[in-house]
């Protein structure tokens, strides 16, 4: 097994150079791109989008890689542990305000705009302003998603994970590596079982993502939730694979940590979703 050498030095490590942040940023671009591509009903913006997820995976596993083989190379030391923790945390409030910018989005559309366009009759005659809505003009019927189906199963099923990798976390700080492996096994497990309920919610649903601000919302803030919570079990196998490699000790194991931090992020999310997205409608 290899283990994390630790150096003591004053000396801060500088990574040379790398290729993986433009590599990333292209993937980024493809899929946006062909997300845009395929809102136009072309299934071209569907290969765009395949492809940019597979470079992203891509550049996930190499710059995963390159860190934890400067790691186990002994090239870090407190300090850098330090900046790897003011980076993540910079790096989750970043998501905090992507996802503010969404609920603020839903928020407006709901309180703000609907009642101001029940306002325009001359615009819109007729425009029932009452949230779920469709737009203005749309007569077709659909039902809003209940809360009391498949999202509350998922609310149990995030809740839970969020447990077992606090149980995972105990069992790296107590040094018991089957807690540890169990723990990190059943939180996988169950993101996989999250992802897998929430493609056969969306298969089941009586609106898409041009049914008005309420489908483009709820598209949009589950969708992009449901995208970091895939990132989020990639990151947690790339950690049960280290810790079968024997990367971590109970006293350096950040890059766990950072991963565990993430996750009880995403759990904080989806508890507002469901209480906004489902519930309250």
């Amino acid at each position: 097994m290899e283990t994390i050498e630790h150096v003591d030095t004053e000396r801060y490590y500088v990574p040379a150079p790398s290729w993986w942040p433009l590599i990333g940023s292209i993937a980024l671009l493809l899929l946006a791109s062909g997300f845009v591509v395929l809102l136009q009903n072309n299934t071209f913006g569907a290969y765009v989008m395949i492809a940019g997820a597979l470079i992203l995976v891509t550049m996930l596993f190499g710059w995963f890689g390159t860190v934890i083989r400067e790691s186990i190379g002994g090239l870090f030391n407190d300090q850098v542990d330090t900046s790897y923790r003011w980076g993540m945390g910079w790096f989750i409030f970043s998501e905090v305000m992507f996802f503010g910018a969404l609920f603020g989005a839903l928020f407006y559309s709901r309180i703000i705009t609907i009642p101001e366009l029940g306002d325009t009759d001359l615009l819109w005659p007729g425009f029932d302003a009452v949230w779920p809505s469709a737009g203005p003009g749309v007569k077709e019927a659909f039902a809003p998603m209940g809360a009391w189906g498949i999202p509350a199963i998922n609310t149990l099923i995030l809740l839970s994970s969020g447990a077992t990798i606090t149980w995972a976390h105990w069992g790296l700080k107590n040094n018991n590596r089957t807690q540890l492996k169990a723990g990190l096994i059943l939180t996988i497990l169950l993101g996989a079982l999250f992802i897998g309920l929430q493609i056969h919610e969306y298969s089941t649903a009586t609106f898409t993502f041009k049914t008005g601000i309420y489908g483009a919302t709820f598209y949009i803030l589950t969708g992009f939730h449901g995208a970091h919570v895939t990132l989020g079990a990639i990151m947690l196998s790339v950690i049960l694979a280290r810790v079968y490699a024997g990367h971590f000790t109970p006293e350096r194991h950040f890059a766990f940590e950072a991963v565990s931090w993430y996750w009880h992020f995403v759990d904080v999310v989806w508890l507002l979703l469901f209480v906004f997205v489902y519930w309250l409608v």
